[in-house]
Parts: structure tokens; sequence; C-alpha cells
């Protein structure tokens, strides 16, 4: 591989595009342990693996940031963010009802229609739309709707300045989960806390502004295997204290593991980017060809999963034991793993060129050109004329 070949396989940080698996993982088997069944072992580590949405949150505001989400026409980016995402909504969304529909309940038509504009995050009521799932892509949508204006102004910023943007933005993620303690009922709680896209916006912001302090030369204090390290201790923590404080009460992990976690998996992001731009990163678990392709997988794994899992309930109904349970994880996983893989390859990656294509296009550079650096094989990216700046990349988080 030529030196120009590497620069572009750095600049698109393929790590990145990996994490998106594992933490789209994290949220599969917290929904198999607390809707299928508890696998001893494992299901006390991801009991709260709900915050892996915090993770893709952080990683959105990271990669939009990094590949200089404002510069180019704001009609241009929010068409390209809405042939992302929304087909595959859709058409998820879709699948969900039919599921619905199957087990024999009540279709959530109002809920759906709120979704469908993404709207649905916004009311307590409606906030699981179509597809429970999808209540996140909600969020995206109001960070997309900040992205142009948020990284015009985080760019002019000085160091010291995103320093105390950060620092703010955990202590505003920290202070919502203590200040909702007095709030109505729990799930008044749980919608304001974990919901509610304006509490969401700390993580997205924190993302944003840890790229900007990475491209200037910022580097994480620790490596990528320390921090993953860190994540694994940190839901380990989380099981005296889910013993110690029920889900019911304010101040347990339900939805403080979400508040809390969002500075650690910015030092994440930060630490297996910085690793993606060193030679010879952008490689094994996390960069290699496997791990970039589950992780384009993720974005239609999360939309699917749960309409697998309650599928996979009505036709075998509640497994029986703890054998029954790991044969029916696997099955689950796999299949709806499946799923997405061919949702990608035939729904997901074509439609979105499609409609790319036909929506507003990026105005044409004009002077003298700079250097050509070739199209990234291994991401579906596309990177400029100037070595490290990657103008978009598929490795953003839904």
């Amino acid at each position: 591989m030529d030196a120009a070949a590497a620069v572009t396989r750095r600049a698109a940080l393929p790590g990145l595009t990996g994490l998106r698996f594992w933490a789209a993982l994290l949220v599969v088997f917290y929904h198999l342990s607390r809707e299928y069944h508890p696998l001893p072992l494992l299901s006390p580590l991801v009991w709260y693996g709900r915050d892996g949405v915090t993770f893709f949150f952080v990683l959105s505001g990271f990669v939009l940031a990094w590949s200089g989400g404002d510069r180019v026409p704001a009609r241009v980016l929010y068409w390209r963010r809405f042939a992302r995402i929304w087909p595959l909504h859709l058409l998820a969304t879709g699948l969900a009802l039919a599921v619905t529909a199957l087990l024999g309940a009540a279709l959530p038509v109002t809920a759906a229609l709120w979704s469908l504009p993404l709207l649905q995050a916004w009311s307590p009521a409606e906030v699981y739309g179509g597809n429970p799932a999808a209540w996140s892509l909600s969020a995206e949508a109001w960070f997309y709707l900040l992205t142009p204006a948020l990284l015009r102004f985080l760019r002019r910023r000085g160091g010291r300045t995103l320093a105390l943007l950060a620092a703010g933005a955990c202590v505003v993620g920290v202070g919502c989960w203590l200040g909702g303690a007095p709030v109505g009922s729990p799930t008044e709680r749980e919608w304001l806390l974990d919901y509610l896209p304006l509490a969401r916006t700390p993580q997205f912001l924190l993302g944003a502004v840890t790229a900007v302090a990475v491209r200037r030369g910022w580097r994480p204090p620790v490596g990528p295997g320390a921090a993953v390290g860190a994540a694994l201790l940190w839901h380990a923590a989380l099981i005296p204290w889910s013993a110690a404080v029920p889900d019911g009460r304010w101040d347990s992990p339900y939805s403080g593991s979400q508040a809390l976690v969002a500075p650690l998996f910015a030092v994440l992001v930060a630490a297996v980017a910085v690793r993606d731009l060193a030679p010879g990163g952008g490689s094994g678990l996390l960069g290699g060809a496997v791990a970039r392709r589950l992780g384009h997988w993720s974005f239609a794994w999360y939309l699917v999963h749960q309409s697998c899992l309650r599928l996979a309930l009505l036709l075998g109904g509640p497994p029986r034991g703890v054998r029954a349970a790991a044969v029916g994880w696997l099955l689950v996983t796999a299949t709806s793993l499946g799923l997405a893989a061919a949702l990608y390859q035939w729904v997901e990656r074509p439609l979105e060129r499609w409609l790319r294509a036909l929506g507003p296009q990026p105005p044409q550079r004009h002077g003298v050109p700079g250097p050509v650096v070739p199209r990234a094989r291994h991401a579906g990216s596309v990177v400029p004329a100037e070595p490290g700046q990657l103008l978009w990349s598929r490795s953003t988080a839904e």
C-alpha cells in the first residue's frame, strides 16, 4: 500500500466503524437479558447496556465534527443524513408494526405517525413510535439540525474554551440526572432524562468538542486497550450499585449509568481515533475488515433486533432454563445480524446512494487542485483532495 493510500485509510478512522458493532452488541444483549431471559455472568455485565446509546450519541458528535459536517451547505448535510437513516427507519418501523400485529397487540398508529418525521422522542406518550429502538433517531435528527451552526462555533473557539465546553457538557449531564430526582412519576423522569433530545444534547456536544480537540493535537491520557478496560470495569461497577439501589428509584444505575458514562466513551472514541491515525493503525478487532463490515451492519441491526426478539418469543415462547435461553440468545443474535447484513447490502446502501444522487450536491471547488488521494476501498467513505480532511464518512453512528 503506497503512502497516499495509507493516509486515506487512517483518515477514515476505521476503528470507529468497528466500535459501532460492539456498542450495538451491548444494546442487543441488554434487551435479550431483560426481555428474553438473563444468562449467568453475562447478563449482570450488560444489565445497563442501554448506555450503548450514549456511546452512539458521543460517536455521532465526534464523527460529524471530524468529517467537517459544517463544510458543506446545510441543505446538503440534511439531505445526506435523511438519505442515510430514513429509508431503513421506515422499513424497520413497518417490520416492527407487522410483528406487533402478529402478537395481537394494539397497533401504535399515532406513535408511528410521530416517528415518520422523527419527532417521537419529544413526546412522552409517543416516544417509542412504531419501532421502540428508533427513538434514538429522533434525538439524532435534532443533533443534525444543530450541526452546521454548532461546528462553525466550535471551529472558532480556542483550546481553553473547548476544555470548558467539554467540562460543561459533563457537568450538565450529571446535573440533569441529579436535578431529575424530584420530577413526578418514574415514567416521566425516565422520559425526561433518557429520551428527551435536549437531555441527550450534552453527549453529542462532548463528542464534537473531542473531535475538534483531537484534530488540533490533543491526545487522550490512555490508549484504546486501557479505555476498553475502563468501559468493562464501569459495567462491572454497576453490578453492586444495582444490587444496592433498585431500578425504580431515581438514584439507580438505570438512568444514572447513561448520564455518567459519556466522558468515558469520549476518551474511548478519541483513543481509537488516535490509534487509527498512527502508522499501522486501523486493523485488528476494531479496524480490520471483519470489524468494519460488522460495524456497517450495526445500524440495521440496532433497528431490527427487537423485532426479531419479539418474534422469537411469539414462535417459541419464553425459554425454560439457562440452556434453552443460551440457544435462544444465539438464534436471535445470529438471525437479527443476518437480516441486518441483508438490509445493509440490498436496502440501506443502495437507497442511500440513490437518494443522495437525487438531492442537492455540494458546490464544485474551483482553482488550483490539491493533491489527489484515492478513494478508500473499505469504508464507503469519500476522501477529499487534502489528506486528513475527511468530508463525509459512513462511520457516523445512528
